[in-house]
């Protein structure tokens, strides 16, 4: 690869797009189908294709179109599931979050300190129960093989260390706990290189195809932006569409339950470099935080858990009364208030969470399980739902290893569908796989280009910078009021797989995240489509 040129056989676009639909359709089969083009689904192909399996994956937006960049942008050790007892998966959490920290995606990744103030309010119970917690925590820590250097131990604040580290705090603040956890530089930015390494390694991408009439051997996939459509018989077939997979596969009933996140400005915090944990009046395990947006002048809040009954929205959209609990909430903490001023954007995602119990929805969704589940429809379409976006990996892999399962068994029926069921699979290999653009923190500190891109970008982000050489205009920004700069809008069209503004705007960048900086830039991704 040359600094102006990543490889061929990463790159998405829409020609590369357009070749592959119509080679699919020719070929009419694949070993493996993919429906979902968020964190989950990026990762089964990965995985898939990373076994030495054929594999199409077909999302009928964008990819991260969905949940996936509606998290809150961090990958961590499930403190939250310690405090509940749920020891299973915080392991998990921590196992998974080590992985993508130390070898799949550090380029995209960052330790995030972390304070836990102590107030007036703040009983001597909550305290120990925090302590304890955090020692916990970093018991998992050590367990999952994470060193200190890529997430510190965790230690108690005096008054005057945490008012150093967050000026912003109320001046009443007795001290207070430092933890460390993983934070991501964009949730979307980690789908999009999920999905370049898979096709890397041999799988056919296809955004803009929605899949439908889905069975155990193939199913139907319309190219939305022509009509056409025609059938693809499938060895196996994966249901990763998130909240929407239970409208795709019989028998999975999901209780979606709704975080809602704001969009703050930095400066009602006077400049925020670590994350703020406040635990939420009257409940034992559930916290809110303020962390910092890596890059960016902004600070993201939240968040929330509530049921989400009713059907289901394309972009969900944050309530008056979440936006009002998460600012009273954070204002609880911080000398000055927040106001309704400072929120410059809100966004809320759906969890794909299984309904509990008889399976009826309208329970207290902060109650369900995160644990992921990986099931078998009476059509033999195998469906993962729930789980989080730090274990996406090993979702993944439970997935891929069900569909061989079911493959093989249906192979030996009387029969059986042809397809291409006859292809072997090598073991995974993807807790060893990096992701485009990885490369170990020495590697990445030695990367000749500026520290935001290359944490958005890694190895790559020389590439980002050459495309200004012949067009100085595409290294200035998009907006007065961000980073983004034109080239890095180029380098999405050119390889990223974006198509139109929406995936430049609202998932190749976070620039629609606040609405007023979305019009502003509205003309610069206009400009960079055209030019392709």
């Amino acid at each position: 690869m040359t600094a102006g040129q990543p490889p061929a056989a990463a790159s998405l676009n829409a020609a590369r797009r357009a070749r592959e639909l119509a080679s699919t359709a020719e070929r009419g089969e694949a070993d493996l189908l993919v429906v979902g083009g968020g964190v989950t689904g990026a990762g089964v192909a990965l995985d898939a294709a990373a076994r030495g399996l054929s594999v199409v994956l077909a999302e009928r937006s964008d990819l991260a179109f969905g949940t996936s960049r509606w998290s809150s942008k961090l990958v961590h050790g499930g403190l939250r599931y310690l405090a509940r007892g749920e020891v299973a998966i915080a392991y998990e959490s921590a196992a998974e979050r080590g992985l993508i920290m130390g070898r799949i995606a550090p380029h995209l990744t960052r330790p995030l300190p972390m304070i836990y103030p102590w107030l007036p309010e703040t009983s001597l119970g909550s305290k120990a129960l925090a302590g304890a917690g955090l020692a916990a925590a970093d018991v998992l820590r050590r367990a999952a093989r994470t060193s200190r250097q890529t997430l510190p131990a965790p230690r108690r604040l005096t008054r005057a260390e945490a008012l150093t580290t967050v000026p912003c705090l109320r001046r009443d603040v007795g001290g207070g706990m430092l933890t460390w956890d993983g934070q991501l530089t964009d949730d979307a930015r980690l789908v999009v290189a999920i999905a370049r390494t898979a096709a890397a390694h041999g799988a056919v991408i296809l955004t803009r195809c929605e899949a439908s009439g889905l069975t155990a051997d193939g199913a139907v996939l319309t190219d939305t932006l022509t009509g056409g459509s025609f059938r693809l018989r499938a060895g196996a077939v994966v249901n990763a569409a998130g909240v929407w997979a239970g409208q795709l596969a019989e028998g999975v009933r999901l209780q979606p339950s709704r975080g809602t996140h704001l969009v703050l400005a930095d400066a009602a915090f006077g400049g925020l470099r670590a994350g703020v944990i406040a635990p939420v009046p009257g409940e034992r395990a559930r916290f809110v935080f303020a962390v910092p947006v890596p890059g960016e002048p902004r600070v993201y809040a939240g968040l929330t858990d509530e049921p989400a009954p009713g059907p289901l929205p394309e972009v969900p959209e944050p309530t008056p009364g979440e936006i009002a609990f998460l600012l009273d909430t954070v204002s609880g903490m911080l000398d000055v208030p927040l106001s309704r001023s400072d929120v410059l954007g809100a966004f809320a995602g759906l969890r794909p969470l299984l309904a509990g119990g008889s399976g009826e929805a309208g329970g207290a969704t902060a109650d369900l399980s995160r644990k992921h589940a990986v099931l078998t429809s009476p059509d033999g379409v195998i469906t993962v739902v729930g789980g989080k976006l730090t274990t996406y990996r090993r979702m993944a892999q439970d997935a891929v290893d069900a569909a061989l399962a079911a493959r093989t068994a249906r192979a030996g029926r009387p029969g059986a569908a042809p397809g291409r069921s006859g292809r072997s699979a090598g073991p995974c290999r993807t807790r060893r796989l990096p992701l485009i653009g990885a490369a170990d923190r020495r590697a990445l500190a030695r990367v000749r280009a500026p520290a935001r891109l290359v944490a958005r970008y890694g190895t790559e982000a020389p590439a980002v910078l050459a495309l200004a050489g012949p067009a100085p205009r595409l290294a200035e920004p998009v907006t007065s009021r961000t980073q983004v700069t034109g080239a890095e809008f180029t380098f999405a069209v050119r390889h990223e797989g974006a198509l139109d503004a929406a995936d430049l705007l609202d998932r190749r960048t976070r620039i629609g995240l606040v609405p007023g900086d979305r019009d502003e830039a509205l003309a610069a991704a206009a400009g960079a489509l055209a030019e392709g």
